[in-house]
């Protein structure tokens, strides 16, 4: 489950330049510190030991899907990414840079901009079964106000070995602690007799939400000024920061989003 958080950074730093009107293309490099920092994990040895182990084993991961059509059925199997390359510092060893090969099936759907974006404190749920709790509920709920399904169902969309009864307590432990600190992204969770209840925050429709600041288009050098004025910061992670917080199309929006930048900077340090 916590594999995914490589693929959905680097989907998310595509999207993030489609939304900025540039060609995606199927290989994406980032920095290892800055993909430790945006998914919450540590920036120790660990953290790059597991970032390592995680490239592997999704590089190892095959897919296999029938397409029935008429009397023929074809299938097709297929990797989420193709390879991945580790750019190291030979003094420490310590891993700098990292490149990754898209699968043509996720560069496809990645330009046909069929997936769903996902709330940033996604990456701060550590239980699998939470996370896979509001990547359902993201999917079958979206901008609906409400989503109720069947513990039982719920079960069997999650992929839980567990018995139904200690599925059950699973999914009351995560209500519980819901309930004290709304700690679920985008959606409330609550169990209602043998069934769970999610109500839309209401955050997934100002995400969507076609306003101005979606009309914003920065320069490219725009993007370098801001590294310099938060450096250690993931410039797109501020980017979405920034758009978030603006209310209005401001009249000079790349000295805006430096300003902002430097102004995150000072209050908040070095990532």
């Amino acid at each position: 489950m916590h594999d995914r958080d490589v693929l959905i950074y680097a989907i998310s730093q595509l999207i993030a330049g489609l939304n900025e009107g540039r060609e995606p293309s199927q290989i994406v490099r980032f920095k290892a510190y800055e993909i430790l920092q945006a998914t919450n994990r540590v920036t120790d040895g660990r953290g790059y030991n597991g970032l390592k182990a995680a490239l592997e084993r999704l590089s190892g991961t095959r897919i296999t899907t029938n397409i029935a059509t008429a009397e023929t059925e074809v299938f097709d199997g297929f990797g989420l990414i193709e390879r991945f390359r580790i750019v190291r510092q030979t003094r420490d060893g310590r891993m700098q840079e990292v490149e990754i090969k898209l699968s043509d099936w996720v560069f496809n759907a990645i330009r046909a901009k069929e997936v769903l974006t996902l709330h940033r404190d996604y990456f701060r749920l550590r239980k699998p079964l939470e996370r896979r709790i509001y990547e359902l509920a993201r999917k079958h709920c979206g901008t609906q106000g409400d989503w109720k399904i069947s513990l039982d169902l719920l079960q069997k969309k999650s992929g839980s070995n567990s018995t139904a009864r200690e599925f059950k307590r699973l999914v009351q432990n995560i209500t519980s602690q819901d309930a004290k600190y709304a700690h679920m992204p985008d959606y409330s969770v609550r169990i209602e007799g043998e069934h769970v209840l999610f109500a839309n925050r209401g955050t997934v429709h100002h995400r969507e939400a076609t306003n101005a600041t979606t009309s914003i288009r920065l320069k490219p050098e725009t993007y370098e000024q801001a590294r310099d004025a938060a450096p250690s910061w993931d410039i797109h992670y501020l980017e979405r920061e920034w758009r978030d917080w603006i209310k209005e199309l401001p009249t000079h929006p790349d000295s805006a989003f430096v300003g902002f930048c430097k102004k995150w900077f000072q209050t908040r340090g070095a990532a």
